[in-house]
């Protein structure tokens, strides 16, 4: 499960960092105004502004979803180079797309557009590395890394020990662990092993250890108790940080509900925070492709009309996120046909529906091309669990395990299950159940990297599958 709110070290500054998010606008005019742009069409040079507004205005807004202010402890050169760079790339590449719908010929001079991307990159770049030398430099003045003591055993105590090692920004080190049963192969590096409570307690004492998680199930209530009571004449902070494996579907995170902390055993998978993360890589990512493959969907949607009767898009109903029904859009690769109402048929391999064009269209993935435009209308993401038809939802929703969590989220063009192989037919359950496996696997397991990563192997491995027909 996720830590307590009261230990996650990366939290974004007071105000959203809202002196930082000013810096970075101030930043990102002054790159502009020094690269001045060398101008022969006239008014051209409202564009160049409405440009720079653009981008401030996303800078303002996207950089914080990106955990562009919070100080970076560990891992400096990916948080404070590469994801200024890339997040600053991005916000560059959804302005001048914004330009471009307001104004279709526009082109910003190269030599202006570069050197602006360029110092402000770079100023950009600059600010995370200060704030993460003061932050350094304060840490060390103050002494602020606390030091932590753990009971528990197992794989709950296994990952709560990876996630305070592999923080980049966490505040907490592990001092000593105190192993109620063997079930911890290694442990952190610095970090003592007790299985005697009093040699344990005499440690914690003597070394003057800050806090003590006790990361044990529900039903441990003794070994609670019998701890809580071994330091009760201590100035020692004592967390209960419950297993609770068992019982959650997802990480049982902690939640707050008005001042009254929870522990969600079944819920969403992804925070608000990370919901808005994804939503606005979603349509950034949306809008830079429809622009990109334009040319090809005018293509398509000609060769679709010419070479058979009927609609160059397939609209039909599917379940989004919380089960909201939505119309999901494709070319059209099949012939115009009856169908039975609340009866659908899958495509098979060799199906006589299937038009010529449409044959080529499904093996490519390029009939999936317009669900970008769900993606803008807020309806899909680029990544997620696949939509169904309706007809199966109500299907399988009942006879495979966890498929009713796909929901939770909105469905996506590409998702892990396509990436590894689970596409196309699905003629038996057990297929169904191994794709709805892969979808639960990437909730549990949402990052954006994670997105990236499913991109990436859908274009250069998931496009064209033999199960694609």
């Amino acid at each position: 499960m996720n830590l307590p709110t009261q230990i996650e070290a990366n939290a974004p500054l007071p105000n959203g960092g809202i002196l930082a998010r000013l810096l970075d606008i101030f930043v990102i005019a002054v790159g502009a105004l020094i690269a001045t742009p060398v101008r022969t069409i006239p008014g051209q040079a409202g564009y160049d502004s409405a440009l720079i507004a653009f981008a401030l205005l996303f800078a303002f807004v996207v950089f914080p979803l990106f955990g562009m202010y919070r100080s970076a402890r560990r891992n400096l050169f990916w948080r404070c180079v590469c994801v200024p760079a890339i997040i600053w790339l991005a916000v560059l590449c959804a302005a001048l797309a914004c330009v471009c719908l307001l104004h279709a010929p526009y082109l910003p001079a190269a030599s202006w557009f570069a050197e602006w991307a360029l110092l402000s990159g770079l100023g950009l770049i600059a600010c995370r590395l200060l704030d993460s030398a003061l932050s350094l430099k304060l840490a060390d003045k103050t002494g602020n890394l606390r030091s932590v003591a753990i009971v528990g055993s197992g794989a709950h105590c296994r990952q709560l020990l990876r996630k305070v090692e592999t923080s980049s920004d966490s505040l907490y080190q592990v001092a000593a662990i105190f192993d109620t049963a063997p079930g911890l192969a290694e442990m952190p590096e610095n970090a003592r092993a007790f299985r005697d409570r009093e040699r344990f307690a005499a440690y914690l004492r003597r070394h003057g250890v800050d806090e003590l998680w006790l990361a044990l199930p529900l039903s441990e209530e003794k070994t609670i108790r019998e701890f809580t009571r071994l330091f009760r004449q201590d100035l020692i902070n004592i967390r209960f940080i419950p297993d609770v494996s068992g019982l959650a579907l997802f990480d049982g995170e902690m939640v707050n509900l008005d001042g009254t902390s929870a522990i969600n055993l079944v819920g969403s998978p992804l925070s608000s925070e990370s919901i808005a993360q994804k939503d606005v890589f979603d349509r950034i990512f949306a809008l830079l492709a429809v622009l990109a493959v334009s040319p090809v969907l005018i293509v398509v949607a000609l060769a679709i009309k010419l070479t058979s009767r009927g609609p160059v898009l397939f609209k039909q109903l599917r379940k989004g996120a919380n089960g909201r029904v939505f119309k999901i859009y494709k070319f059209r690769s099949m012939r115009v046909h009856t169908q039975t109402e609340g009866v659908l048929t899958q495509a098979t391999r060799d199906d006589p529906r299937i038009t010529r064009v449409g044959a080529f269209l499904r093996r490519t993935s390029l009939d999936e091309l317009p669900q970008f435009f769900n993606v803008l209308r807020g309806e899909m993401s680029v990544v997620g669990p696949r939509p169904h038809a309706i007809e199966h939802d109500s299907l399988y929703q009942d006879i495979v395990d966890g498929y009713i969590h796909r929901y939770r989220v909105k469905p996506g063009i590409t998702g892990w299950a396509q990436v590894n192989g689970f596409r196309g037919e699905t003629d038996r359950i057990e297929k169904m159940q191994k794709r709805v496996e892969c979808d639960l696997y990437y909730l549990s397991n949402w990052s954006l990297r994670l997105d990236l990563r499913i991109v990436v192997a859908t274009i250069f491995k998931g496009l064209i599958h033999r199960n694609a027909y």
